[in-house]
């Protein structure tokens, strides 16, 4: 995986959690983004169901008041990296 793309070191950090079993912010935004991910080329072991309620609710214990800022924020960082990865791997 690209380590240079923005977002890899959320995405490789939420591939390793779901591998291992974490439910963490990481491993639910991977899980978000497992379609787009998979089609890729990115294998993602077990995502997580309802990752986006799960993550919004995980960001919202933190703090909810920012709770939707962060949620929005991470959802914009996976956005980037899978875009970047389809410019550097664009599949047909």
């Amino acid at each position: 995986m690209g380590a240079n793309l923005p977002g890899s070191d959320i995405v490789e950090r939420g591939l390793v959690d779901l591998a291992r079993g974490v439910e963490s912010p990481d491993a639910l935004l991977v899980s978000i983004g497992a379609p787009r991910l998979r089609a890729l080329g990115i294998t993602i072991e077990s995502p997580i169901p309802d990752p986006e309620r799960r993550l919004y609710r995980h960001l919202a214990a933190a703090d909810p008041d920012s709770a939707h800022a962060r949620y929005n924020a991470l959802i914009a960082r996976l956005v980037s990296f899978e875009r970047a990865a389809e410019c550097v791997n664009p599949r047909t």
